[in-house]
């Protein structure tokens, strides 16, 4: 039998609660690329790349931007490896050992494959970058959930592919029936 604690959140959201005491991760949404026994893995989505765009990573790359090519948002993905690139993508693109599926609706794929693709305007119909990611140990992000660090729901891709980086918290929020200004920055138990 599963102890209480035992989840999955394999392709939820991660909501940061008001008050968490990492600022980096202030006000994150993150979605859950991978959850186990062994640790978890998510990519913020909801936090702009200020210093590059992606039309110049391409270029730092070596990577043709073709006139056609697309462009999509670069995001800070967590502080776990900030110098490794992660596209998170609609399913509908797929490199065969290199995407991984990430519940019906995401996938990620983590090779130059998809640059390329994107740079010739193919590839996946939506999709941001993340550089880096956040990482949890066996059991720590339970427990920072079990703290109220966190609140947990669906990820629609609507809103975690939304260009609205800013308002995607909030939105997070409604999504679960919650008013964000509604929310204390401290929590206690009854």
């Amino acid at each position: 039998m599963k102890s209480p604690i035992e989840m999955d959140l394999t392709g939820k959201l991660l909501i940061a609660m008001p008050g968490m005491e990492d600022s980096r991760f202030d006000a994150s949404v993150i979605l859950i690329c991978a959850h186990s026994k062994d640790g978890a893995m998510g990519l913020i989505v909801n936090k702009p790349a200020t210093d590059l765009t992606f039309t110049h990573l391409l270029e730092q790359l070596g990577i043709p931007h073709l006139p056609e090519g697309r462009g999509i948002s670069v995001h800070f993905g967590g502080p776990v490896e900030r110098g490794r690139g992660f596209v998170l993508h609609s399913p509908d693109y797929r490199v065969d050992g290199a995407t991984m599926q990430i519940a019906s609706d995401f996938g990620m794929t983590a090779t130059q494959d998809v640059l390329r693709a994107l740079g010739r305007g193919e590839g996946p119909h939506t999709a941001l970058l993340a550089l880096g990611y956040a990482g949890w140990a066996a059991g720590q992000l339970e427990s920072e959930i079990l703290r109220n660090d966190w609140l947990t729901a669906d990820a629609p891709a609507d809103l975690v592919f939304s260009t609205n980086d800013a308002e995607k918290w909030g939105a997070a929020l409604r999504h679960l029936g919650v008013e964000p200004m509604a929310l204390s920055a401290s929590a206690g138990r009854a």
